[in-house]
């Protein structure tokens, strides 16, 4: 005999058919859940908009008007804030071509008709516990980023002391060698800090909280500096640092100056990082011309930073920017990762372009940013 579950969940019924919908509440009845209908899949979907909690899952006649449940679910799956919802799609039909249809619209589980009433039960519990495994997953994965942010935020204010009290130390010692100490902490220190920015900023991004500050760039300009400010550290590491960049062709370009300037800096960092002595980083700017038939003059902005290091396996290029898979992929000995290209890779995205990396023959890797 069937019992009914401790804990009540929420079950979105969509028909077009009121004795259908009559038919599965009264099989779900034993279950205890909540129940809520939708007579079409425009209504549905208005509900999904407005149901506060979420239906746990989403039961989704296929023969329906207007929009049919193969396309109400393509469009729940294409939603960030529903396509975690399981949505089990009853059908009449049998043929494997409507599965495959169901299958690439998204849908998690099947039910024929007429409905075998233990079997959607069954099936409506195997669902919800996927569901429940989800939400624990992801109470779990925000009390993380939550420490993380503490911790980060936390973590800013000493930061910020110790570089103010390098700048007071560094004035009261003549002796280089101690001179020489003091900039060591003091580049470690501000490594330290970027860090912990590119973390904040992470955050800001994944919460769509990040306004862009854009002006006009001259973005050869901006490479130039960038090439000056890492000079010495080159140089000391014995690497040869250039700047290729198109004499005489200035373009300005809509960026924020900021945000872009610690894509660069991030890049050439680990760049630098990875570089073996006598090798050669080159930072390469290229305009290109949009093709022809668009209605206005425009550029795309090419911008490569170019190492002779290690490289990186093609099967990994897409992984490195995932800040999910840092720790396997250095586990894995690929060490050239880090959230700097995480963060790279939602800063780029956030002024709608895109990042990529390639391979520098004979070795060595190509960051590629593209606006």
């Amino acid at each position: 005999m069937e019992r009914q579950t401790d804990e009540k969940h929420c079950i979105l019924i969509v028909d077009d058919d009121p004795s259908a919908r009559d038919t599965l509440e009264a099989l779900l009845i034993p279950e205890g859940h909540d129940l809520v209908f939708a007579a079409s899949g425009q209504e549905a979907l208005a509900r999904l908009g407005v149901l506060m909690p979420q239906p746990d899952a989403i039961l989704l006649d296929v023969m329906m008007p207007g929009l049919d449940g193969f396309e109400v679910c393509r469009r729940i799956k294409a939603e960030e804030r529903w396509r975690h919802i399981p949505v089990i799609l009853i059908t009449a039909l049998d043929s494997k071509d409507d599965l495959v249809r169901g299958l690439d619209a998204g849908a998690d589980e099947f039910l024929s008709k007429p409905v075998n009433g233990p079997e959607l039960r069954a099936r409506v519990r195997s669902m919800l516990r996927i569901k429940r495994q989800f939400d624990q997953l992801q109470g779990t994965m925000r009390l993380r980023e939550d420490l993380s942010h503490m911790i980060v935020h936390d973590t800013k204010n000493p930061l910020t002391t110790i570089l103010m009290t390098i700048f007071g130390v560094r004035r009261s010692i003549t002796d280089p060698r101690g001179l020489g100490y003091v900039d060591t902490i003091e580049a470690e220190a501000r490594r330290l800090d970027s860090f912990m920015n590119d973390m904040l900023m992470l955050a800001k991004m994944q919460e769509n909280r990040l306004i862009l500050n854009r002006s006009q760039i001259d973005v050869g300009q901006m490479i130039q500096e960038v090439r000056d400010t890492y000079a010495a550290v080159a140089e000391s590491k014995n690497i040869r640092l250039v700047a290729d960049v198109p004499q005489g062709e200035a373009h300005q370009v809509s960026l924020d100056e900021s945000l872009f300037r610690r894509v660069l800096d991030n890049l050439l960092s680990n760049a630098l990082k990875f570089s073996p002595p006598e090798s050669t980083i080159t930072l390469r700017l290229e305009y290109a011309e949009a093709e022809m038939g668009t209605e206005s003059p425009q550029f795309l902005v090419r911008v490569q930073v170019i190492d002779e290091g290690p490289g990186i396996p093609e099967e990994h290029h897409d992984r490195i920017f995932d800040k999910f898979e840092i720790v396997s992929l250095r586990k894995g000995g690929i060490r050239q990762v880090g959230l700097g290209l995480a963060f790279c890779k939602l800063a780029v995205e956030a002024h709608g372009g895109r990042i990529f990396v390639g391979a520098n023959e004979p070795q060595g890797s190509i960051f590629t940013v593209e606006f």
